[in-house]
């Protein structure tokens, strides 16, 4: 009996697929577990803690803001790493989630730098007894703070006037603020990750690098042709980001725009070297789809991008801090909300560009040229 070609071909096709371990892992086995890692992470409700900057007025002392607020169940603590005292409580219960709040007496120029930093949700002010609430009314998170707490306080009657909100428009301490020197980030290792190395792995797929090396060319620069060009083209696209967000939204780069450049290049030099080191023995574009997607998807949820990292476990913060899409996002963030300069980045500058060599490095030792 005469076999139906098409059948044959077909056959071929799924024959080809499963023959292949590793992409049977990264096309089946990996989005099982990504949707069992973020089942967990976003299926349950967790206990978050919320940090609350609390501005005295220079009319009251601390003593009377005590008096103040143990009216309330907040509990005095001490924290042991700064020797810093703040106020605990906690906020629902485990159906609906618990909240821990944390509120700490700073200064008002160490409020606003705590909400530029992402270290607080919002500034809370005394004046004669009363409450002012300052937060993003664009910020979904400050809504829901200043609802919590206000319940909190307004339920307990111990503001003697009626609590005020006053919605924050300074430079730096809007969540747009936040977001686009993040998004800025995020852009650099989403364009250097999948621009290098997915472009390598299919070259090598294509049979084209065995072309290349016959060429009269040093292998090096072939690749580091690759690292020029997404140079030039990630300074395209950041400009692009930055224009209609100077336009739209009045963002200005507050700090030094020499410290930017060169850190956002620093930034390209430690993903171009993670590019080339994750190409340099991948001969599958799916396995290659896996790999990039594996490096990339965990950053992007972990390193503040969208929201701010300290939202995370106190244990976990130290190891996202480490990450190259941490110190670059915190860096920009810096430059542009903080009127940061080479003084207070250079330490990303130098472990970005570090990190980016050594990787550079090894993956051109191991490459697989053939």
């Amino acid at each position: 009996m005469q076999k139906n070609p098409f059948i044959q071909l077909i056959l071929i096709q799924i024959r080809e697929f499963y023959r292949e371990p590793a992409v049977l892992f990264w096309s089946l086995l990996f989005p099982v577990l990504m949707a069992w890692g973020l089942g967990i992470a976003f299926n349950k409700k967790p206990e978050v803690t919320k940090t609350i900057a609390i501005v005295i007025n220079e009319k009251e002392s601390l003593e009377d803001f005590e008096k103040f607020i143990s009216k309330t169940n907040f509990e005095k603590k001490q924290d042991s790493l700064t020797n810093t005292y703040y106020y605990s409580m906690n906020y629902g219960n485990e159906n609906m989630g618990i909240t821990h709040f944390r509120l700490k007496p700073v200064s008002w120029n160490q409020a606003e730098l705590m909400v530029k930093r992402g270290n607080a949700s919002m500034i809370i002010t005394t004046n004669d007894k009363k409450l002012e609430y300052n937060f993003d009314k664009y910020s979904s998170d400050g809504q829901l703070v200043y609802l919590q707490l206000s319940s909190l306080f307004d339920g307990k009657n111990i503001t003697s006037q009626q609590s005020v909100i006053k919605p924050m428009s300074e430079k730096g301490t809007r969540y747009i603020d936040f977001l686009i020197p993040g998004l800025i980030a995020m852009n650099v290792m989403m364009s250097t990750m999948w621009g290098i190395s997915y472009t390598l792995i299919e070259a090598r797929t294509k049979k084209l690098l065995r072309r290349m090396v016959a060429t009269p060319m040093k292998r090096w620069e072939y690749i580091l042709s690759h690292i020029v060009a997404r140079i030039v083209l990630c300074f395209i696209e950041a400009t692009i980001i930055f224009l209609f967000a100077y336009y739209y939204f009045d963002i200005t780069i507050a700090g030094s725009i020499s410290a930017f450049v060169v850190l956002f290049i620093s930034g390209i030099i430690a993903f171009s070297g993670l590019s080339v080191l994750i190409a340099s023995r991948t001969s599958k574009t799916q396995v290659g789809n896996g790999l990039i997607n594996l490096v990339v998807m965990p950053m992007m949820m972990l390193s503040g991008i969208y929201f701010s990292y300290h939202n995370f476990p106190d244990f976990v913060v130290p190891f996202i801090q480490a990450l190259p899409l941490t110190m670059l996002a915190d860096g920009v963030k810096a430059i542009f909300n903080e009127s940061a300069g080479f003084l207070q980045v250079w330490k990303y500058i130098l472990i970005l560009n570090t990190f980016g060599l050594i990787t550079f490095v090894i993956g051109l030792k191991f490459y697989k040229w053939y």
